[in-house]
């Protein structure tokens, strides 16, 4: 199982879950469709999951039942809560494409991100490799004057820069993979929502999952407790999903969910409104559908400002600490020529 999820792995996932989705809307049975999607060379990595779900499906195991006997961290388990509502639902070939527009989406914004980050990166790398100059002075007359033990110095802070940097950088993209289990995603979660932007970026896309996730179970007459239950899962919010779970005494007691959520700091009064609206009107899958509409593209669009933000503060840091370095280096190296000539 690979621990880094790529641009190009994202890709590959999204249209694995559109074709299916497609065949699945075009009236084509759940097992040939997956056989048809298995013959695509953009999902070959997936071929052995594929041949497994058809083997466990022919075996007589529900599709949901399917994905967890394949799991192995092959599949995020919010995209498996997301896929059993829409099987519960008769709604499989929704869920699916609702999945590759989510993939596709995210594999532009890291596409976006890391084009946005290759001048950013080039320049920081010019500055670690190059200062402090005091080092790199040392090093070259070293080399010169065949010292090489003055070259020691340059060499060894080099190695401590760099793999301090590469190491921060694949920590951050180890953990904000979609595989890791609820207790990391708990911890990602909770060091994500303070940051401006991105914690907000990351809160509507789980809305949208969640709204998603509702218009399927109400659409197909899910009870109530069990839709939101199964769309809080799906959200990929462990919170919001934790919260969620303590609502059904209170359904129970005959309370609404529209009352709940208002009740909740969680939901933006977007989201309030617009349920209550839907389900005072009976319009609710309507609405759940504009909802899922609105986070999701509101989340990604967040999420590309966020990352062109991130990219120029990354930049003008980087700027600045050059013009510093080569101005202090100047002024202690005429400061030092001041005292000679005393």
């Amino acid at each position: 199982m690979s621990l880094i999820v790529t641009p190009g792995q994202l890709s590959r996932r999204a249209e694995l879950y559109h074709q299916l989705g497609s065949m699945l809307g075009a009236g084509v049975p759940l097992l040939k469709a997956l056989e048809m999607a298995s013959r695509n060379p953009a999902v070959r990595s997936s071929r052995k999951t594929i041949h497994e779900l058809s083997y466990h499906l022919q075996s007589g195991l529900t599709f949901s039942e399917s994905m967890n006997r394949v799991q192995g961290g092959w599949m995020p388990e919010f995209d498996v809560a997301l896929l059993s509502v829409g099987e519960h639902a008769g709604r499989l070939e929704t869920s699916f494409k609702l999945l590759s527009v989510y993939y596709s989406s995210r594999a532009s914004v890291i596409r976006d991100t890391i084009v946005g980050l290759l001048i950013t990166m080039a320049t920081l790398h010019v500055f670690l490799l190059v200062f402090p100059l005091s080092y790199l002075v040392m090093f070259a007359q070293g080399i010169i004057y065949a010292d090489y033990e003055r070259c020691i110095p340059f060499l060894l802070e080099k190695l401590v820069a760099f793999g301090l940097l590469y190491t921060s950088i694949f920590f951050l993209i180890f953990a904000c993979q979609g595989r890791r289990g609820e207790g990391w995603r708990s911890i990602v979660e909770a060091v994500v929502s303070p940051i401006p932007l991105l914690g907000a970026a990351r809160k509507y896309l789980v809305l949208s999952r969640l709204a998603g996730a509702l218009e399927a179970a109400t659409t197909a007459g899910m009870s109530i407790v069990k839709g939101w239950e199964m769309a809080g899962a799906a959200s990929g919010s462990p919170r919001l999903q934790r919260e969620v779970s303590h609502w059904r005494s209170e359904i129970d007691s005959g309370a609404t969910p529209g009352e709940l959520i208002s009740k909740s700091s969680y939901f933006p009064d977007m989201f309030v409104n617009l349920y209550n609206t839907g389900e005072q009107t009976g319009q609710l899958d309507d609405a759940l559908k504009r909802l899922q509409s609105y986070y999701q593209d509101e989340g990604f669009r967040r999420l590309r400002f966020f990352t062109r933000v991130m990219n120029g503060t990354i930049y003008g840091l980087v700027a600045m600490l050059v013009a510093y370095n080569v101005i202090r280096f100047y002024v202690l190296r005429f400061a030092q020529l001041f005292q000679q000539f005393q």
